[in-house]
């Protein structure tokens, strides 16, 4: 099939096509260099805001929902910082993961973000060395990417939270 044709309803070839889980978050930092982590009350590892992508939502609607959901605001998300694809692991599917920059937070604006559903215990920010503590090991491969993609100006391209591009 070419590009812009429709695909016919054919519930055999729809049924066969590959499934990705889609993921969307958004990396906040200090004018230091510190960047927001969350405490999420479901696992112990720490992460940056965001979540899953719902079905017909776009990854930046995505990210924007879970602001609001985590955090109680309704900050504006940025530009696309990573793309990542994380290979699929422990009877889980491939995912691809997009981070989005969330821009320069005071220490005030963290005071301030609320838990209105109980998803996140609390909120903090973190030198990266305290983040490869905090989190697992591809977020804060996935953070170095983001942070060089602010840096670079670019959209940073990585594979299990390693830059590939």
């Amino acid at each position: 099939m070419g590009v812009g044709e429709t695909v016919p309803e054919y519930p055999e070839y729809l049924a066969g096509l590959p499934r990705k889980r889609v993921a969307a978050g958004v990396l906040f930092r200090s004018a230091d260099g510190r960047v927001l982590l969350v405490e999420p009350s479901y696992k112990s590892n720490w992460e940056i805001p965001g979540g899953v992508v719902e079905a017909d939502e776009s990854p930046w609607a995505g990210a924007t929902r879970e602001l609001a959901e985590e955090l109680g605001t309704d900050r504006a998300v940025g530009r696309l910082l990573v793309v990542d694809h994380v290979h699929g692991s422990k009877g889980r599917p491939d995912a691809m993961v997009f981070v989005f920059d969330g821009g320069v937070l005071e220490e005030a604006d963290v005071a301030g973000f609320v838990f209105p559903d109980g998803e996140i215990l609390s909120t903090g920010l973190y030198t990266l060395d305290q983040a490869r503590t905090l989190g697992k090991p591809m977020l804060a491969h996935r953070l170095t990417a983001a942070l060089d993609a602010i840096r670079e100006g670019t959209v940073v391209l990585c594979e299990d939270g390693k830059r590939v591009s």
